[in-house]
């Protein structure tokens, strides 16, 4: 006996069979296609501390389009504070072929420089790269290394003028930079120049380790210097809660490179935007993903600066602050 088949069972076989042809390509683009680019993520510090940072990045690159996941996989690598793992961290991901390595910080690029000339690096909040040999120049580049540097004239003199204008009777400042940075090298010396303009006294300390950061409070709380700035270098990012505690129980009023140490309890923070610089990374990392050389995009100057300033911790030393430094603050934490 043959089967009958109804006319709604015959529109219900049209209908699939429409429905079939209208879904094909979209399923045929939702099917694995090209392979995936790889991004190597170097981070100073860890994936907690540096949140604040991957997050801008992140949401640059879905900005852009990109699904992670799909379009593009970050593989991230955490120096934990100790620049002494870079080349075994940075020896992995080349290993992984990544496309590209997103770093930030001049001695984390340096080292990527000395493991690799053909894998593109985008750094990131590098002071001088012109001045410590990581690039030919800001224009052109060259080489296979470009993205953003935080370098600005007078930066550390401007952080000591508003130290001043806080403190105005001030004469001695303790000054915290790691001596393996080469732009730390070249910012101290901004400082000791600016200081003397302004006719300050510097005890400077060099830190490179966490048991020399120890050192080094331990010689402020002996010394007792009647500020503290703490230069831009991710050893200090990496331990601004330890440093911050210390400068609150000590009571020492200062400007930092960070923001992040502000939100640790520090008084006030000066410099550019390191969470803006991330989000504009992304846009060289696409760039470069898309076929454009390194060498040809020039590195690009930070834009905006940010004026932090902490009044918990202006009521917490004794201080007012002036009006003319909270006219100029880009956030202000109650």
């Amino acid at each position: 006996m043959k089967a009958r088949v109804t006319v709604g069972e015959v529109g219900f076989l049209l209908l699939l069979l429409t429905l079939g042809l209208l879904l094909a390509p979209v399923a045929t683009h939702a099917q694995p296609g090209k392979k995936a680019h790889r991004i190597g993520f170097l981070g100073n510090s860890t994936a907690a501390l540096e949140a604040n940072l991957v997050g801008p990045f992140r949401e640059g690159l879905r900005d852009l389009g990109y699904v992670e996941g799909q379009d593009v996989l970050i593989e991230y690598r955490w120096a934990e504070g100790k620049y002494e793992r870079f080349p075994a961290l940075i020896a992995e991901l080349i290993a992984l072929n990544v496309d590209v390595i997103v770093t930030a910080g001049t001695p984390a690029t340096i080292a990527v420089k000395k493991a690799t000339t053909s894998v593109p690096l985008v750094m990131v909040a590098v002071g001088d790269p012109v001045g410590t040999g990581i690039v030919a120049s800001l224009n052109r580049p060259g080489g296979n290394i470009t993205g953003l540097t935080s370098i600005s004239p007078e930066l550390e003199g401007k952080r000591l003028e508003l130290l001043r204008e806080v403190v105005p009777k001030l004469s001695r400042v303790a000054v915290l930079w790691n001596p393996v940075s080469p732009f730390q090298v070249i910012a101290e010396k901004e400082v000791r120049a600016a200081a003397q303009v302004l006719r300050m006294n510097v005890m400077s300390l060099g830190v490179r380790t966490l048991e020399e950061l120890e050192d080094a409070l331990a010689a402020i709380a002996r010394e007792r210097p009647a500020a503290l700035l703490v230069l831009a270098d991710r050893l200090f990012l990496h331990n601004r809660a330890r440093i911050m505690e210390f400068a609150a129980r000590h009571r020492l009023p200062g400007v930092h490179a960070y923001r992040e140490l502000v939100e640790a309890g520090g008084l006030m923070s000066y410099g550019p935007s390191y969470a803006g610089m991330h989000r504009r990374a992304a846009t060289y990392v696409d760039k470069i993903l898309k076929g454009a050389s390194p060498a040809d995009l020039p590195v690009e100057r930070p834009a905006t600066f940010e004026l932090i300033v902490n009044l918990r911790a202006a009521k917490a030393l004794g201080l007012t602050m002036p009006q003319s430094v909270l006219l100029r603050a880009t956030d202000v934490i109650q």
